[in-house]
C-alpha cells in the first residue's frame, strides 16, 4: 500500500509570510507556488481567508484581492452555500506564449539585472540637478502610465522606466536598461494584467518619481527595489516551470 506524503507540511512552508513592500504580489506568488507545485490538488479548498491572512502576515483585504484577481485568471472558483469556499480550479489555465516556458534561472537573469540597472538609474536620477525639461518628462510619462488603458500599461510602463534611466545622465545606460526591458515584456507578456497590481505599481511609480525630483537618492533606490520585486513575486508565480 502506498502512503500518500501529508500535504500539510509543504502547505505551511509555501503559506509564510510575506515581504509588506510587495503585499498583493508575494500573496498572489504563494498561492499561486501552492498551486503550481501541486501542494493543492484540482477541486481541494484553499484555507479560509483569515486563516490565509494569519498565516502570511497580511490582511483578509489582500488575501481577497489576491483571491479575485486568481479567480478572474481561471486558477480559483468561489461557491457559495453550506460546502461552499474558495476551490482550485478543476481545470487550470493553459500556459499562454503558445508552449514557450521560462525557468527560474530566466526568470531571475532578467530581474537581477533589472535590479543592478534600475536601481542604479533611479538613485542616479535622485542625485543629479535635473534641468527643467527631464522633470517635465518624468512627469509626463508618471501621467501617462497612470491613465492608460490596460492593452497600453506595458507600452507607457515602459517609457516612464526608460525616463528615469535617461534622468540619471548616462547616455550609454539607457539602450541597457531598454535591452533588459525588452527581455522583462516579454515575461509580462505571458501574465495577465492584475487590477491590484496596476494600482499598487502606480503608487510604487509616483513615489520613485517623487524621489527623484526630491533628491531622494535612498528612498528612490529602496523603492525602485520593492518595484522590481514585486514583479518578480507575480512572476515567479505564473510562469516558472
Amino acid at each position: 500500500m502506498t502512503v500518500e506524503p501529508d500535504p500539510q507540511p509543504a502547505r505551511e512552508t509555501l503559506l509564510r509570510p510575506v515581504r509588506l513592500g510587495n503585499a498583493f504580489e508575494d500573496t498572489v506568488g504563494r498561492l499561486l507556488e501552492t498551486i503550481r507545485l501541486g501542494v493543492l490538488a484540482p477541486g481541494e479548498s484553499l484555507p479560509p481567508e483569515r486563516e490565509l491572512a494569519t498565516r502570511l502576515g497580511v490582511s483578509r483585504d489582500t488575501v481577497r484581492e489576491a483571491i479575485k484577481s486568481l479567480s478572474e485568471a481561471g486558477y480559483l472558483v468561489s461557491r457559495r452555500g453550506r460546502y461552499g469556499g474558495t476551490f482550485l480550479a478543476d481545470d487550470l489555465p493553459a500556459p499562454s506564449g503558445d508552449g514557450v516556458r521560462f525557468s527560474r534561472a530566466d526568470i531571475d537573469d532578467t530581474l537581477r539585472l533589472r535590479e543592478v540597472l534600475e536601481v542604479g538609474a533611479a538613485r542616479m536620477a535622485a542625485g543629479r540637478t535635473l534641468t527643467a525639461a527631464e522633470r517635465e518628462t518624468l512627469w509626463s510619462r508618471l501621467r501617462d502610465v497612470r491613465g492608460a488603458a490596460l492593452e497600453d500599461y506595458r507600452r507607457l510602463d515602459s517609457r516612464l522606466h526608460l525616463a528615469i534611466a535617461e534622468a540619471a545622465g548616462v547616455p550609454s545606460l539607457v539602450p541597457l536598461v531598454a535591452e533588459n526591458r525588452m527581455r522583462l515584456n516579454e515575461l509580462l507578456d505571458h501574465i495577465p494584467l492584475l487590477a491590484r497590481n496596476i494600482v499598487h505599481s502606480d503608487e510604487q511609480h509616483d513615489a520613485i518619481v517623487m524621489a527623484i525630483l526630491a533628491g531622494d537618492a535612498d528612498g528612490a533606490a529602496e523603492t525602485m527595489t520593492a518595484h522590481v520585486w514585486g514583479s518578480a513575486s507575480l512572476l515567479h508565480g505564473f510562469l516558472d516551470s
